[in-house]
């Protein structure tokens, strides 16, 4: 009488068993939901928006800053823009096959941009200005023919602009401007019909787009867009013979400077002047540089080699705090130096804490921190430099008076700026109106 009934219900338990299988197998997350999952697992912090993101979901098209096809449930749209998302950027991004808009500007991403976006090639829209990414721009670029929108600027990008570029045929907008891109802007193909606007702030850029002629070759850019120091390498081998028979004697000359810099060190700290603001004093003492997210594209060596020949004509400005200097590298690139003497060591650990933060943000309406130069006798903070002056300049020294509208950008603009650091970063400091820099169009930072 027993078996009779197991023997009916074995069936259920086989409906049981395959209704189970059948919700783990609907259950798991969609491989581009594995792709964001991934990209999420390398970012370091945030403003808690990817948090939310749930692996037990089946698919990502109900997470904050994702949108997808309604008919597919593939991901076409991922934008998380000012989120305060700090990391690299995946290369798993390049597995969104269907990706038509990536937007992750005004974040604090570092790294190289991930050369898998070629693979993306249904994209549309690339926006990543306003980041600390560096190295080269990817060739895989050239790949995605259907983007119309591609922005790039205020990264810290070096080596020349791929001509695959050229191949974007759909392109509207262009922007890689306030970069350290080198060498010639292709002339062949979409990139011809761009303004200077969308390369300012590359100085070492030539070509027909910027009215700069490249220095090898009269008649613009070749078309293997080599940089001039990738062509200048044939050369320096040429002349190397040369360079060989001079470096004997350069020897002696620089063993007599190193051991002048050395003695003059010696001297000052012996019998010098306790009121000196000679930066070279500062370094050749021992000094290290301490660069945030690699935004500087030099080396130690050459940033310390470059603050020794600072003088008092370099002086731009000063207040309570400390000197400005311009200090101009080699590149052409310019850079504002703030020299901060140090004080007791409380306050010096208290305002490494503060760098730190500083270094860390990037605001449309704040001057950003590349970096300082930590010495013996003072700190040397390495910020971009802005030629429009500071406001206290505008208002106060200048025969054009500032009109209204003028005034209103600028008052917009340091609230947004000031808004930015206290609430968002909690940053204390001094407010001053030599704090303020006016940029063109009277935009400010602060």
């Amino acid at each position: 009488m027993v078996i009779y009934p197991m023997r009916r219900q074995r069936p259920w338990l086989l409906y049981i068993l395959l209704l189970y299988i059948l919700i783990n197998k609907s259950g798991a997350i969609s491989p581009d939901g594995e792709a964001l999952l991934s990209f999420r697992s390398v970012i370091v912090s945030s403003d808690g928006i990817l948090p939310l993101w749930r692996p037990e979901d089946v698919d990502p098209c109900n997470w904050r800053g994702v949108k997808c096809d309604p008919k597919t449930k593939r991901v076409i749209y991922l934008s998380l823009k000012n989120h305060k998302l700090s990391g690299p950027i995946s290369p798993d991004l390049g597995m969104l096959a269907h990706l038509k808009v990536l937007a992750l500007n005004n974040n604090s991403f570092y790294g190289t941009i991930p050369s898998e976006l070629g693979n993306c090639t249904e994209l549309q829209g690339i926006f990543l200005q306003g980041n600390y990414l560096s190295g080269p721009i990817p060739s895989e670029m050239g790949n995605l023919t259907a983007l119309q929108n591609l922005d790039i600027s205020s990264n810290s990008l070096s080596g020349s602009i791929p001509s695959s570029l050229g191949r974007l045929n759909k392109l509207k907008t262009f922007n890689v401007s306030n970069n350290f891109l080198v060498g010639p802007i292709p002339s062949d193909g979409a990139l011809i019909n761009f303004a200077d606007n969308s390369f300012t702030g590359n100085r070492d850029l030539c070509g027909k787009q910027i009215d700069r002629t490249c220095k090898d070759d009269s008649g613009g850019p070749g078309t293997d867009g080599q940089s001039p120091s990738g062509q200048n390498q044939g050369g320096k081998k040429k002349y190397s013979g040369g360079l060989l028979i001079s470096t004997s004697a350069t020897i002696g000359a620089l063993l007599l400077v190193a051991l002048m810099c050395f003695w003059g060190c010696f001297l000052y700290k012996k019998f010098g002047k306790t009121g000196s603001n000679s930066i070279a004093m500062d370094v050749c003492g021992g000094a290290s540089i301490v660069m945030f997210h690699g935004d500087l594209p030099y080396s130690s060596k050459d940033i310390i080699k470059k603050l020794e020949t600072l003088t008092e004509e370099h002086v731009i400005g000063s207040g309570g705090f400390g000197t400005v200097y311009k200090l101009e590298m080699d590149d052409g690139n310019i850079f504002a130096l703030k020299r901060i003497v140090k004080m007791d060591e409380g306050f010096n650990r208290f305002f490494e804490r503060e760098l730190e933060i500083l270094g860390s943000i990037k605001h449309r309406y704040l001057v950003n921190l590349r970096g300082y130069c930590n010495s013996p006798m003072s700190k040397l903070l390495i910020y971009d430099f802005l030629s429009g002056g500071s406001l206290d300049e505008a208002l106060h020294e200048r025969s054009e008076q500032l009109d209204w509208d003028a005034r209103l950008t600028i008052i917009m603009g340091a609230a947004k700026g000031l808004a930015y650091l206290q609430n968002t970063c909690k940053v204390a400091g001094q407010l001053k109106r030599l704090m303020f820099i006016v940029l063109g169009s009277w935009c400010l930072k602060c």
